[in-house]
C-alpha cells in the first residue's frame, strides 16, 4: 500500500517539484512551491467547482429541509424520503461537496512526505531518471524564508487566509426558532458559524509545527480555492 502510494503520489510530486527547482531562475524553493500548487490547483480544478457549487447549494437548501424535518418530526422514514426527493429535485448530491477533501488529503501527505524525506533529508532516490539530481537544495526561499523550519507569522497569514475563504462558502443566516425541532437545527447553524472561526485557530496551531515549506503550499491552495470560489460562484 505504501509503495502504491509512493509510486502515484509521492514520487510524481517529488520529481515535479525538482523538475521546477532545476528550471526557474535562482533555484528558488518558494516559487517551486507556488507552481506546483498552481498545477495541483488545476488540476482539481474540476472537482473543486462541483464541491463548491454543492455547499452552496446545500446552504441554499436548510431552510427546506428544517420545513420537512418539521413537517416529518414523527417518521423518520418519511423524513428521509422527502429529504432525498429535495436533493434529486435540486439535483444535488450531498456527497459531493466531500469529494475535493478526500481527492485532496493525499496529494497532501505527499507533499509532507517531499518535505519530510525529500527535501529535509536529501533523498533522492526515487527521481526519474530524466530528472537531475540538484543536489543539495536550497531551502531558503525569497531569500529570507527557511522553508525547512516553522514560521509563525506565515501560519498567522494561512489562518486568516482560511477564515476568507470558510466566510465566503458558509451561510451564518439561521431560521427563526419555532418549536424544539427548530431549536436544534438553530443550534446546527451555530456550530456552522464556530467553524468559521474554529479551522482558522486550528490551521494556526498546527501551522506552528509544520515546515514552512508546507504551510507556504497549504496558503496558495487556500488563496486559489478562494478565487475559484469567488469566480464559480459568481457564474450561478
Amino acid at each position: 500500500m505504501i509503495q502504491l502510494f509512493n509510486v502515484i503520489f509521492y514520487q510524481p510530486l517529488l520529481n515535479l517539484l525538482i523538475f521546477i527547482y532545476n528550471t526557474i531562475p535562482y533555484h528558488d524553493l518558494g516559487w517551486a512551491i507556488i507552481i506546483i500548487t498552481i498545477i495541483i490547483r488545476l488540476l482539481l480544478f474540476p472537482f473543486s467547482a462541483k464541491s463548491i457549487k454543492a455547499q452552496k447549494a446545500l446552504q441554499e437548501l436548510q431552510p427546506k429541509i428544517s420545513e420537512l424535518k418539521e413537517k416529518f418530526k414523527n417518521d423518520k422514514q418519511a423524513q428521509a424520503t422527502e429529504t432525498m426527493k429535495l436533493y434529486k429535485e435540486n439535483k444535488i448530491n450531498p456527497l459531493s461537496s466531500c469529494l475535493p477533501l478526500l481527492i485532496q488529503f493525499p496529494f497532501l501527505i505527499a507533499i509532507y512526505q517531499v518535505f519530510r524525506v525529500g527535501l529535509t533529508n536529501g533523498n533522492m532516490d526515487l527521481l526519474y531518471p530524466f530528472i537531475q539530481n540538484p543536489g543539495p537544495i536550497n531551502t531558503l526561499a525569497f531569500g529570507f524564508l527557511d522553508l525547512s523550519k516553522p514560521f509563525v507569522i506565515l501560519a498567522l497569514i494561512t489562518g486568516l487566509v482560511q477564515f476568507w475563504q470558510n466566510k465566503m462558502i458558509m451561510s451564518t443566516k439561521r431560521p427563526a426558532v419555532k418549536n424544539k425541532d427548530s431549536k436544534d437545527e438553530d443550534m446546527m447553524a451555530v456550530m456552522n458559524s464556530q467553524m468559521i472561526y474554529l479551522m482558522p485557530v486550528m490551521t494556526v496551531i498546527i501551522g506552528f509545527g509544520l515546515p514552512s515549506g508546507l504551510v507556504l503550499y497549504w496558503l496558495v491552495l487556500t488563496i486559489l480555492t478562494g478565487l475559484q470560489q469567488m469566480w464559480t460562484l459568481r457564474k450561478k
